[in-house]
């Protein structure tokens, strides 16, 4: 009997995986990442070794790359690649919604830096620019932004 209650259960699983992705409002695309994860981990398809995971994610990038001329094809395997890289998040303990936000954070305070120079700037289209900019960039980071 301890089998066919097991087997229910998986079954109750497997049909909670359907239902989430069937709801009416779906949560936001890295929430989703992870509760489908998490799902999956408690049926025991989850990762044994960090290790793995970071062999995988470059796995998923080299897939990336050999199709990122064919937009189709790039965009699953980008998905693949941030599907990846929640489930990277989640076995080191880092929300990946919050480390996404503070990247955004981090990456508009220093490009604010950038734009303050703005006017002293090569024109847009240079190869100078770029060069510029990046030297603006760098100092961000340096001074901590």
């Amino acid at each position: 009997h301890l089998g066919c209650h097991r087997r229910h259960a998986v079954e109750s699983d497997a049909e909670g995986i359907g239902t989430h992705m069937k709801r009416r409002k779906k949560p936001e695309p890295l929430a989703s990442a992870l509760l489908l994860q998490k799902h999956a981990a408690r049926l025991g398809f989850d990762w044994d070794k960090t290790g793995d995971l970071w062999k995988k994610l470059a796995e998923e990038i080299g897939e990336l790359k050999a199709v990122a001329r064919q937009p189709k094809k790039a965009e699953d395997e980008l998905g693949d690649l941030l599907f990846m890289a929640v489930n990277l998040a989640r076995h080191l303990g880092v929300n990946a919604e919050r480390a996404l936000h503070g990247a955004n954070r981090k990456f508009s305070r220093r490009f604010a830096y950038i734009l303050k120079y703005g006017d002293s700037l090569p024109p847009v289209g240079s190869k100078r620019r770029l060069d510029a900019m990046e030297k603006l960039w760098q100092q961000a980071k340096k001074r901590g932004l």
